[in-house]
């Protein structure tokens, strides 16, 4: 594995007893360097061949070669940011088998490189969305534009020098955090170069949802690790599996078979969730540069344009209703951005809605199918259905929407119908980024490593915390991802191994605590303020 030196990570020596610390200090091979490299180097250039086969294949119109090297410059920030995604969140995977001897450090991050390789590949895809429907809706639109390049840009480069920053201190701090952070800082500079308040900048019930989730999971990890450790010391009675590694041998085969599985689903947990925010910022990058190809899902298939269409009417019945009465003139979109973007249902925005919603229709409806739909056509249609889902899911959630429970229910099978048409992750870009999270643990990995492994308690991990705090964080990122919101998995873990020590009677280091704490409150600020100012200095200089 290629390492970065450790000066800084050094452990003091546990209390208590005095079990072997595992070796985490490996030389750097020179044919190791070469194999990540190379490995970089097949990633860029398997991404760069999708995409023209994509383009190609859509037949889309030869695109300047400035649109090209943006594009190029943009997946590489977003790949990097997923890559120091793997220093941080990957490595809190590994620490468990690490410090209690089941699993040899290169093996460790291998292994868990691979289950984060196969959770991002069957991940759903709705964090990735759920993430991107923070960002301005009018960035969201005009992604291809200045501003779009500007936001993007922004938002990484904030999240990847925060994240290098904590991680090069070796603090467990949250990329997830860290992302929401930039994401903010983003639409509040936005709103306020506009004119506008800051706090208009921002989808605020979408953050708090995502922000609850960021709060309560890390309290759900602390106290749920505890606990389970504690039933499980009343049901397996066996003091073997409580007790710290004594020497550098593998535990027994039944208690090393357990944390490799807690670390098995920890890392695949954490490919399904975490993979995902990048996935979504990737998926803007190439609707903004090559909407052709990527703005609407080719692959859906004829059959589902019939469905589609009686969804359309049903859909359309509803808000025709509610528009009753009131006419407009001119274009509907600004109506309904406004909508989404302030939160507030004027009396345009149901007739607005009811034209749009006919325009999708007609359009699928007259050219047959997605695959067909005109290149020149294809960002305006996408566009369009991005506005009418976005409207459709913040109807429900503001007063006076006249909104019965089945009128609810038939839009929000209506919206799912947009959603497949523009909510979709080709195969390739999960690949790259499981590839970019997978080597960002395999350089980065220690610094992390040594702190969940022996800054946390002030004894060494046992086997039976080991496995108690993986097997809560595999669960709540798992149950996180059904509901498609975003968690941390640096917090979760690293707060139910600080659960457990207290659970045990260990205790804690009260330093590494306050540290880790102290990033935790300090990221959100720290994240907003520095894409912020990115995004006003890009927005001047593209």
């Amino acid at each position: 594995m290629v390492r970065l030196p450790m000066s800084s990570v050094s452990a003091a020596p546990l209390s208590g007893s005095a079990p072997d610390r595992p070796k985490v200090d490996y030389p750097t091979s020179p044919g190791t360097a070469f194999a990540v490299l190379g490995f970089v180097g097949l990633g860029l250039l398997f991404a760069a061949y999708s995409v023209w086969s994509d383009v190609s294949e859509a037949g889309a119109a030869s695109h300047s070669p400035l649109v090209y090297i943006l594009l190029g410059v943009a997946l590489i920030i977003a790949l990097a940011f997923e890559f120091v995604n793997g220093f941080h969140d990957t490595a809190n995977a590994v620490a468990t088998v690490i410090y209690t001897h089941s699993l040899m450090p290169n093996y460790a991050v291998i292994w868990s490189g691979f289950f984060n390789f196969l959770g991002v590949l069957t991940s759903t895809g709705a964090v990735a969305f759920g993430v991107v429907s923070l960002l301005p809706v009018e960035l969201i639109l005009q992604v291809g534009s200045d501003a779009g390049f500007a936001m993007v840009f922004a938002l990484l480069i904030a999240a990847i020098i925060w994240n290098l920053g904590t991680w090069y201190l070796g603090l467990p701090a949250s990329s997830s955090h860290t992302l929401i952070g930039s994401i903010i800082g983003v639409g509040v500079a936005n709103a306020m170069l506009h004119g506008r308040s800051g706090t208009a900048g921002v989808d605020w019930d979408q953050a708090i949802n995502i922000g609850k989730a960021l709060l309560i999971s890390p309290l759900v990890g602390f106290f749920a690790s505890g606990a389970l450790l504690l039933v499980m010391k009343l049901v397996v009675r066996n003091k073997e599996l409580y007790t710290a590694p004594k020497s550098s041998e593998a535990p027994p085969l039944w208690i090393r078979g357990l944390l490799i599985f807690t670390c098995t689903g920890v890392s695949f947990a954490h490919g399904s969730n975490d993979g995902q925010k990048g996935m979504g910022l990737i998926m803007l990058i190439l609707i903004g540069t090559v909407p052709t190809a990527y703005a609407l899902n080719r692959a859906v298939p004829d059959s589902e344009v019939p469905r589609f269409e009686q969804l359309s009417q049903d859909a359309s019945k509803i808000i025709d209703a509610k528009a009753l009465g009131y006419n407009i003139t001119g274009d509907p979109r600004p109506a309904v951005t406004a909508f989404i973007r302030d939160n507030k249902l004027e009396d345009g925005v149901y007739p607005s809605l009811a034209v749009l919603i006919r325009d999708v229709s007609d359009q699928v409806k007259g050219y047959g199918t997605l695959s067909k739909i005109p290149p020149e056509q294809v960002r305006n249609t996408r566009n369009d259905m991005y506005l009418v889902s976005e409207a459709i899911r913040k109807l429900p959630k503001v007063q006076d929407n006249q909104l019965s429970p089945d009128e609810s229910k038939t839009l929000a099978s209506y919206k799912s119908g947009l959603d497949h048409s523009t909510k979709f992750i080709p195969t390739w870009v999960k690949i790259v980024v499981a590839l970019a999270l997978g080597l960002g643990t395999m350089i980065g990995w220690k610094r992390i490593v040594v702190t969940v492994g022996e800054k946390i308690g002030k004894t060494h991990l046992t086997y039976g915390q080991g496995a108690a705090a993986e097997l809560v964080a595999m669960a709540t990122i798992a149950a996180a991802d059904n509901f498609g919101l975003p968690v941390s998995t640096t917090h979760v873990l690293s707060s139910g191994v600080a659960g457990t020590m207290a659970a045990n009677g260990s205790g804690v280091q009260v330093e590494t605590i306050r540290n880790v704490a102290l990033a935790w409150v300090l990221t959100l600020p720290c994240a907003i303020l520095l894409s912020g100012t990115l995004y006003v200095i890009f927005s001047h200089l593209l």
